[in-house]
């Protein structure tokens, strides 16, 4: 993985390698529920990624980390999407790092008095409770930030989680109500729960964040009554029906009148000073509370103010999290090797001799790259201080070389594979190293578990063992033999029994109705993430239509940039490739949206067309008014540019209406975008539609 780029790479390369990093950090972490990088690392690589994409705008995709909140959500549970994103909060680390946060503050509304909010933050589970008509609704997680998982079921097990709203003194109750909060455990709890579990012969949870995580992602709800779960709220998602309390210290106070629980101690002051002084009050007692925080939220209380500063990088301005410093610990390198990942990249992986930080015994860590190791001067036998943040694998961060005796042994990259002994190069300006073999075996096995994962084609039982053991055998030589597996001969296979078989069957044949982006996402495009994947199903309809798509064409979709484009197009001109696409869908694999199809009956009278939406509606929420829009064909923006269409203003436009005018780009009242909604409603309903 990279870590420090080579000083002679260009900028498009290391934005390139740096979200490949990421990406592979966030699928371990939350989608696979094994970290590979410390949260100190992650934040580092997400820093860097957003100076180069600053400084070089031309480099932002819709791909990007940076454009896009945490994980995808699990299979197991049903997908919910958020009518209102849950947002990630960007980070500072020190007193200078909150005075320039505060500073851009000032920048952008310039002699305002701001009021602050502080609040510390639960190192738990994100979720977003929906309640309608004073009653618990629906609850799910995060997930990528626009759509979780809807774990309703598991949440009405949470004892401090109100089933049923409490009358506020002063005003009704919100007819609907999103709430924000996060699920925990208390340190004495999850002791306790470890006892329990020790006791009926059962292995000890190894933190309270994961053991919350884990016991809210149980598929049996009885599973999760048993667990010690608690809820923190931390704000107001959305409300419809009635005023929003104006400021965020005034909805914290709501929200404890409607009968919920909210982070303790959350303060209201008006200076950055006293913010800072709070910043460092709250990390000298995190050891004394009863329950883990990782840092302290900072936000701007007025909801005006928030509404004026706005986002950027899908993170809102007017907060930032104070993340406390990573927990370090001395231990040893017993080993350095090799892996090879999907893409034939040779990754580096240090074996250490296993050391408490922080409650979690770790005994292993990423070395990203040949450049990193050498940087570090990292050698098998070395004594090593690790670093780890947010409950992952650790990072090295330096060498003790005082402690070295001469038994310590350097490392070198491999030349030749070591899954296929073919040789491996390096180009002068990347920082990883490739096996040139297109046929390696581990390249083969790590392109297959892809396309089989959770994010993509979802085949559940096909998992890492099962997959390898296949292409050893010679049963998959690409992913498309995958639906021509020869089931009486796997059948006859020790260690699997005829009903895995037959569930396993039954998986691949489910899998082959996965929607077209899901498709696009499991090929392993370069570049191609959930959200752009979506964008080529909406635009395009057919694996067909795709593969006849100009260069040009590909670069028109929304959010579609050059280097996004020039990749797809590159892969989907490939012989190899489309010959691959042949055989997935003379294999029954779906290839046509199924929104293309009806698209095709009329029900996407705005299909082609990107549409911004800005301002406050009277008759919708915003968030509603992008779905109506969505159902339409319309693909949603959430930035204003040549490519847009045209933009729907509400009350209390802002900057995206200016430059709307500025670009000469069409601008719609909501009164006019409810008769175009009215009028797709009208087409995909009438006989000529069916």
């Amino acid at each position: 993985m990279t870590a420090t780029p080579d000083a002679e790479m260009s900028p498009a390369r290391e934005a390139d390698e740096v979200r490949h990093t990421i990406e592979r950090m966030n699928y371990a972490y939350f989608v696979l529920d094994q970290p590979i990088a410390t949260d100190a690392e992650w934040d580092r690589l997400m820093n860097r990624l957003r100076a180069l994409e600053a400084n070089h705008p031309d480099l932002v995709t819709p791909e990007s980390p940076t454009q896009r909140v945490g994980a995808l959500p699990q299979s197991g549970f049903a997908e919910l999407r958020h009518p209102l994103p849950m947002l990630s909060l960007s980070n500072v680390y020190n007193e200078g790092e909150l005075r320039a946060w505060a500073k851009r503050l000032d920048r952008i509304l310039p002699d305002t008095d701001f009021s602050f909010v502080i609040e510390p933050k639960i190192d738990g589970l994100a979720v977003a409770l929906t309640y309608v008509d004073g009653r618990f609704d629906r609850g799910a997680t995060r997930g990528d930030g626009f759509t979780g998982e809807d774990i309703s079921a598991n949440l009405r097990t949470v004892r401090n989680l109100p089933l049923r709203l409490a009358k506020p003194a002063a005003s009704t109750i919100p007819p609907v109500l999103e709430v924000r909060g996060e699920i925990f455990m208390h340190l004495t709890d999850f002791a306790a729960l470890n006892v329990r579990v020790e006791a009926a012969g059962g292995r000890a949870y190894m933190n309270p964040r994961n053991s919350a995580a884990g016991s809210l992602r149980q598929l049996d709800p009885r599973i999760t009554a048993t667990r010690p779960l608690r809820v923190f709220v931390y704000g107001i998602g959305y409300i419809e029906g009635a005023p929003d309390p104006g400021s965020h210290f005034a909805s914290l106070g709501l929200l404890n009148e409607l009968g919920f629980q909210t982070a303790p101690k959350a303060e209201l002051v008006n200076s950055i000073d006293e913010v800072w002084v709070r910043c460092e009050q709250w990390l000298d007692r995190r050891h004394q509370l009863s329950f883990e925080i990782d840092g302290v939220v900072i936000k701007v209380d007025d909801f005006r103010h928030q509404e004026e500063l706005g986002y950027v990088a899908r993170e809102p301005r007017w907060a930032t999290a104070f993340k406390f410093p990573a927990v370090q610990q001395t231990t040893r390198v017993l080993n350095i090797t090799v892996n090879v990942g999907r893409t034939g990249t040779l990754n580096p992986l240090a074996f250490l001799e296993p050391v408490n930080i922080g409650g979690v015994l770790v005994g292993r860590a990423t070395l990203h790259n040949e450049d990193e190791i050498a940087r570090k001067d990292i050698r098998i036998g070395d004594w090593v201080v690790v670093q780890r943040a947010g409950d992952v694998i650790p990072q090295i961060v330096s060498v003790i070389a005082e402690r070295r005796d001469g038994s310590e042994v350097p490392f070198t990259m491999p030349e030749l594979c070591p899954a296929c002994g073919a040789p491996t190069h390096r180009e002068p300006d990347a920082a990883m190293r490739y096996c040139t073999n297109a046929s390696c075996p581990a390249q083969l096995k790590e392109h297959i578990s892809h396309f089989v994962g959770r994010g993509a084609m979802d085949i559940a039982g096909l998992g890492h063992k099962l997959t390898d053991r296949f292409v050893d055998l010679g049963f998959i030589r690409d992913v498309a033999d995958i639906y021509s597996l020869d089931w009486d001969e796997i059948a006859k296979l020790d260690r699997l029994g005829e009903k895995s078989v037959d569930n396993l069957r039954k998986a691949v044949e489910a899998s082959k109705r996965r929607p077209l982006a899901r498709l696009l996402v499991a090929l392993g495009l370069r570049h191609v993430g959930e959200r752009s994947a979506a964008l080529l199903a909406e635009r395009f309809g057919s694996i067909a239509a795709l593969e006849r798509a100009t260069l040009d064409a590909i670069n028109d979709v929304p959010s579609i940039g050059p280097i996004l484009a020039q990749s797809i197009y590159d892969f989907v001109q490939e012989p190899r490739n489309r010959e691959l696409l042949a055989k997935l869908a003379a294999a029954g694999v779906r290839t046509v949206d199924e929104r293309h199809e009806s698209t095709a009956r009329g029900a996407g009278v705005l299909s082609g067309q990107s549409v911004v939406v800005t301002g406050r509606l009277t008759s919708m929420t915003r968030p509603q008014a992008e779905e109506r829009l969505r159902r339409a064909g319309a693909a949603v923006a959430g930035a204003v540019s040549k490519k847009t269409s045209f933009v729907v203003v509400g009350e209390d436009a802002g900057s995206k209406a200016a430059r709307a005018a500025e670009l000469e780009i069409t601008i719609i009242s909501e009164a006019e975008l409810l008769t175009l909604l009215e009028q797709a409603v009208e087409t995909a309903t009438s006989p000529a539609a069916e």
